[in-house]
């Protein structure tokens, strides 16, 4: 078996009879083209399509490049039905939930749009930018939210994205269109920080986690959020691996998002009868390991399959680095108490990233196989190590006696679930 690292593979040298099992995203087959996939869902949607009426106008929210959803294809087809019912292109604009991201260039967005550029106005969220957001109301919680001003001002509004696991608010797609996608930064923020409990030193929501939106309070935030921007209806995608269109939902905000989850969770999720001393985990080589905070999400998934204490080796090149510039510097706080305190005080989505990645190297051994000079994967809290082998020399002496491994060759996407 070789592991996938950067543009290159590795062999994993270990033996093969010691090895519990190949946890690895299941092989899917389906039943027509990505265009016949996703005309399937919009024709649910056909109530709702011809309730539409010429001359309002429509704005379409769909992710930035960051996250594949298979836009392309989608838009293009939703735009058809729109035109179908009266409504002239000119009274459609594509804007694209940036979050706190930033702008998308003129390649992006025609890798977005497809055969949509230059035909269908398209206009990137920001959320620094007062001029350009609209206040709508306040949820349960408190936080106040700001949304951008072509959506609400907008006489329907069309969420698009597409459906995985999130390592804390349980899911991607759906409501997280409106919030974070196109809010404010004070609110984006606010969302992400209901992943923490109340009250200083009582650490991270335990129902704030992959796969889970039950009691999940970052996940009723971002619903109440979406809720106030009265969405006119949502289509999702799912992918596979290899960013293959699976399955498509589209229909009311909640129920289409909360079928595709389910759909999401059944094929993308792995029964575990037993957790393994060593887990070798690959985030699947470029681009899914071109900076930490995107191999985070690997090794989140990988430490569901590992004992406390145990070994994870994690293969991620990161040749861009961090991902961010501020990420490494939340290494200087030395305890989760530290760190957490310093988190609470000055809330930021890559210091929750950092935060949960130190939480795992606190728990686990983990040896990371990457770019990075030593001395910064020391400082995070991790073993450095630049090839495989030497990762696996490293761990050995660690293991137990009779000790048993978990091989996940794409990390990032299957999700280790333990048997109740």
């Amino acid at each position: 078996m070789e592991l996938k690292y950067g543009s290159i593979t590795c062999p994993v040298n270990l033996p093969p009879e010691r090895c519990a099992a190949v946890i690895a995203p299941p092989s899917i087959s389906v039943d027509g083209t990505p265009e016949e996939i996703i005309g399937a869902a919009l024709d649910g949607c056909a109530d709702l399509l011809a309730s539409f009426r010429p001359g309002e106008k429509v704005v379409i929210v769909t992710s930035d490049i960051t996250r594949s959803a298979g836009s392309d294809i989608y838009l293009p087809l939703l735009v058809e039905r729109l035109v179908a019912v009266g409504i002239a292109d000119r009274d459609i604009e594509i804007l694209v939930a940036l979050g706190i991201h930033r702008p998308q260039t003129e390649a992006e967005h025609r890798r977005i749009l497809g055969p949509l550029f230059g035909r269908i106005r398209v206009s990137d969220h920001a959320c620094d930018d007062p001029e350009q957001l609209r206040f709508i109301g306040t949820t349960s919680n408190g936080i106040e939210v700001s949304i951008n001003r072509k959506a609400v001002e907008a006489d329907r509004l069309i969420l698009t994205g597409t459906i995985g696991f999130h390592y804390f608010a349980g899911f991607g797609g759906g409501r997280k269109s409106v919030l974070p996608g196109i809010a404010s930064r004070s609110a984006c923020m606010a969302s992400h920080f209901a992943v923490l409990n109340p009250g200083e030193g009582n650490g991270k929501n335990a129902l704030a986690v992959t796969g889970n939106l039950e009691g999940n309070p970052v996940h009723q935030a971002m619903v109440e959020g979406c809720a106030l921007a009265k969405p006119a209806f949502i289509l999702n995608t799912v992918l596979s691996a290899d960013k293959r269109v699976l399955a498509a939902f589209a229909g009311d905000w909640q129920e289409a998002h909360g079928a595709g989850c389910r759909f999401y969770r059944e094929r993308f999720s792995w029964p575990l009868a037993a957790k393994g001393d060593l887990v070798v985990a690959s985030c699947g080589g470029f681009p899914k390991d071109i900076n930490l905070i995107q191999a985070h999400k690997a090794m989140e998934y990988a430490s569901q399959a590992l004992k406390d204490r145990g070994v994870l080796i994690l293969l991620a090149e990161c040749r861009d680095g961090f991902g961010n510039d501020t990420f490494f510097s939340w290494f200087r706080h030395k305890g989760l108490p530290e760190f957490e305190a310093a988190l609470r005080q000055r809330y930021e989505i890559n210091g929750q990233t950092a935060y949960s990645l130190f939480q795992k190297a606190q728990r686990f051994h983990v040896i990371l196989v990457s770019g990075f000079p030593a001395e910064q994967v020391v400082e995070m809290g991790m073993v450095p190590e630049t090839t495989l082998d030497g990762a696996i020399a490293r761990a050995i002496p660690l293991l137990p006696h009779g000790w048993c491994w978990y091989l996940m060759p794409e990390a990032g996407s299957v999700l280790p679930v333990d048997i109740v």
